[in-house]
C-alpha cells in the first residue's frame, strides 16, 4: 500500500470508530461507505469490496472492545445488559445470517430499510434521559426483557447483514427503559461479543485482509476512546438528537438504494 492510502485507512479508521464510541452503534453503517467510497473520491487506491467487508467486521470489534472499555472506565455501563445481550445477540445474530441465505438480496435491503425507519423512529420517542450513576448500583431491568430485545435486534442484524447498534440503542431506551449513556456504554459491549464470532468465522475463512485491517485499527482505537469521552461531554438530549439524525440519514441512503434496486418511477 501507498503511503497516501495507508493515511487515509487510519483517517477512515479514527472517524468511523469516533462515531461508534460517541453514539454506541457499532460503527458498521459509518465505515463501509467510508472504506468503500473515500480512497477511490481521494484517487489515492481503492479496496475490493470483499475486502471492505472483511475490515468492516474487524473494525467494528475493534471499535466496539475500545468504546466500551472507555465507558466502563467512566462506570456508565451495566454488566447485567451487556452481558445477557451479548450472549442473546450471538444467538440471533447466528440464526439470522443461516435464514438470510434463502431470501433475495433486494428484500434484505428493504428489511434494513425498514429497520433504520423503525429505529430513527424510536429514538425520538421520550425516555432514557436520566443518567444514574453507578450502573449497576442503582439500575435492575428485567433480564427477559434484555435477551427479547437484544436477541431479536441480532437476529435482524444477522439477517440483513449489517450491523444492530443503530436499532439496540434506541430499542433498549424504549423497550427495557435504559437510560441513553448507559445504554451508549453497555451496547458497545453487546456489539464486541457479537462480533467476536463474525470475525473468528472470517478470520478462519481467511475473509480479512490484515495489511488494511490493521492500518484502519490505528485510528480505530484512539478514535472509539475519543468518542466514548465526547459522549460523556454531551447532553443525553443532544446524544439522542445526533443518534436520532445519524440512523435518519443512515434510513434514507438504504431507502434510496431500495428505489434504484427495485426501479421505482422508472418509465
Amino acid at each position: 500500500m501507498t503511503v497516501s492510502l495507508v493515511a487515509t485507512l487510519v483517517g477512515v479508521g479514527f472517524l468511523g470508530s469516533f462515531f461508534a464510541g460517541l453514539l454506541g452503534i457499532g460503527g458498521a453503517l459509518v465505515m463501509f461507505p467510508l472504506l468503500l467510497y473515500v480512497p477511490p473520491l481521494l484517487g489515492v487506491g481503492q479496496l475490493a469490496v470483499k475486502d471492505v467487508v472483511g475490515v468492516t467486521m474487524a473494525l467494528v470489534f475493534v471499535a466496539a472492545v475500545s468504546g466500551f472499555l472507555a465507558h466502563r472506565r467512566q462506570r456508565a455501563i451495566s454488566s447485567q445488559l451487556t452481558m445477557i445481550g451479548g450472549f442473546a445477540g450471538i444467538a440471533g445474530s447466528f440464526v439470522g445470517a443461516l435464514a438470510s441465505k434463502w431470501v433475495d438480496d433486494t428484500w434484505l435491503l428493504v428489511v434494513f430499510a425498514i429497520l433504520a425507519t423503525v429505529g430513527a423512529v424510536l429514538i425520538l420517542l421520550p425516555g432514557g434521559e436520566e443518567d444514574p450513576a453507578p450502573a449497576d448500583a442503582t439500575m435492575r431491568f428485567s433480564p427477559l426483557r434484555i435477551a427479547v430485545v437484544a436477541g431479536g435486534v441480532g437476529l435482524a442484524a444477522g439477517f440483513v447483514g449489517a450491523g444492530g447498534g443503530f436499532l439496540l440503542v434506541p430499542l433498549l431506551v424504549v423497550v427495557v427503559g435504559m437510560p441513553v449513556r448507559v445504554t451508549i456504554g453497555s451496547s458497545l459491549g453487546i456489539t464486541a461479543m457479537a462480533a467476536t464470532a463474525g470475525v473468528v468465522g472470517k478470520l478462519i475463512t481467511h475473509q480479512i485482509p490484515f495489511v488494511p485491517a490493521l492500518t484502519v485499527a490505528l485510528g480505530a482505537i484512539p478514535g472509539a476512546q475519543l468518542g466514548a469521552a465526547a459522549s460523556h461531554r454531551v447532553s443525553t438530549r443532544n446524544l439522542k438528537l445526533v443518534l436520532a439524525i445519524t440512523i435518519v440519514l443512515v434510513a434514507l441512503r438504504v431507502w434510496w438504494d431500495v428505489v434504484r434496486a427495485l426501479g421505482i418511477g422508472r418509465g
